[in-house]
């Protein structure tokens, strides 16, 4: 999304990025972009709390208004609730290594039999 902001923007269309990756995005250089320290997949909030999803999606619309250089980044003020996700994201332990190793597993033989069908 972030490469394809940047050639929306050359081609005079001003855009605005919301997202969790901040040291990704900003290096792909868009003109203006919302951070919200979520987890990744979920930057307008949580799922279903549309209180909240209203609240980040109109902060970033006043980024069109606000922002004057290219390049910037402003950080939401929402919270996750707990950074306990934080904590956790992509933790790997002794009790879920197993079913994480038979899902990978899953997904390399999906992966290969998409492959040799496209083939």
């Amino acid at each position: 999304m972030s490469l394809i902001a940047r050639y929306l923007e050359a081609q005079g269309m001003p855009t605005v990025i919301i997202g969790s990756a901040k040291d990704i995005v900003e290096r792909c250089g868009v003109a203006r972009f919302l951070f919200v320290d979520f987890p990744l997949g979920n930057p307008c909030g949580k799922p279903w709390d549309r209180a909240m999803q209203a609240r980040i999606v109109k902060q970033a619309l006043t980024l069109f208004k606000d922002i004057t250089r290219p390049g910037t980044t402003c950080c939401s003020e929402e919270q996750w609730g707990t950074s306990i996700w934080k904590e956790r994201y992509m933790e790997v332990t002794p009790a879920n290594k197993a079913e994480l190793a038979a899902k990978g597993e899953v997904l390399r033989i999906r992966r290969a039999q998409r492959t040799r069908r496209s083939s």
